[in-house]
């Protein structure tokens, strides 16, 4: 439990919209993530091929398997004497996923997913971002000539159809849910963003963009834009800041 001063600057970074009810009870919410996670791993595995495998909730912290994120946050370490070893608790499974591609064995074509676990205590807190973190993870083999922007617009594109599928499937349980999510995905880049709103700051311009064209795709994250600014930060020892992006919906939601 949060103390009361960490519970207050918690929710100080929290935005609710004014007249805000939930459509779901507590009772009904645990049921209704239950059909998200069965729905979306189904959709997203037929889509990109994928296979479950099992993750680390840490690694040791000598194997250099723990991602560094933006190479600036701390990992929760411990140590654990009958092994005279030191762990980390994960980051992110980004290096992880590569080390498992081979070892598995995945040939081209197929890759991995997982339910990744993990603590990042140097985390901003808002309504997006948590110092616990739950999240699908996955990663594919791939090859050399798939290594293109074509083909990472289309395993976007498959991404997005999973999300959208699993809404559809939500509220085919739960009708009183009334959100909606555009399957159309548009394409920008952080240069294309910087030039079109050089006023704003790199998230304004993300929400500009976003609620203009509803389901976006941010390319080239993590590089030095021309005004000498980065729109944001990326891994500086794995990430390809030519070949990478996020995905953002604008979610559509009928107060009442």
């Amino acid at each position: 439990a949060l103390s009361s001063a960490a519970s207050d600057v918690y929710k100080r970074q929290l935005m609710i919209p004014e007249g805000y009810r939930p459509k779901l009870g507590l009772y009904d919410t645990q049921s209704a993530i239950e059909v998200i996670k069965q729905t979306f791993v189904s959709k997203l595995t037929a889509n990109l091929n994928l296979r479950r495998v099992t993750a680390p909730l840490f690694v040791q912290s000598n194997t250099g398997l723990n991602d560094n994120l933006n190479g600036t946050e701390r990992a929760v370490a411990f140590d654990i004497p009958d092994a005279d070893t030191e762990a980390q608790v994960v980051h992110s499974l980004a290096k992880w996923k590569r080390m498992a591609l081979g070892k598995y064995g995945f040939p081209a074509g197929e890759g991995l997913y997982t339910d990744m676990n993990a603590i990042r205590r140097d985390e901003e807190l808002s309504n997006i971002h948590s110092v616990y973190v739950d999240q699908w993870d996955w990663c594919k083999v791939i090859s050399r000539l798939d290594r293109n922007t074509e083909y990472l617009k289309e395993t976007v594109r498959q991404i997005a159809d999973a999300v959208c599928d699993t809404l559809d499937a939500l509220k085919s349980v739960f009708p009183q849910i009334t959100t909606t999510l555009q399957r159309q995905v548009s394409f920008v880049t952080t240069q294309e963003l910087e030039d079109m709103y050089p006023a704003l700051t790199p998230k304004e311009r993300e929400n500009a963009y976003t609620k203009a064209h509803k389901t976006v795709f941010i390319m080239e994250i993590g590089d030095v834009l021309r005004s000498g600014e980065k729109h944001d930060g990326r891994a500086p020892d794995y990430d390809d800041w030519k070949l990478n992006g996020d995905i953002l919906f604008l979610s559509l939601i009928h107060i009442s």
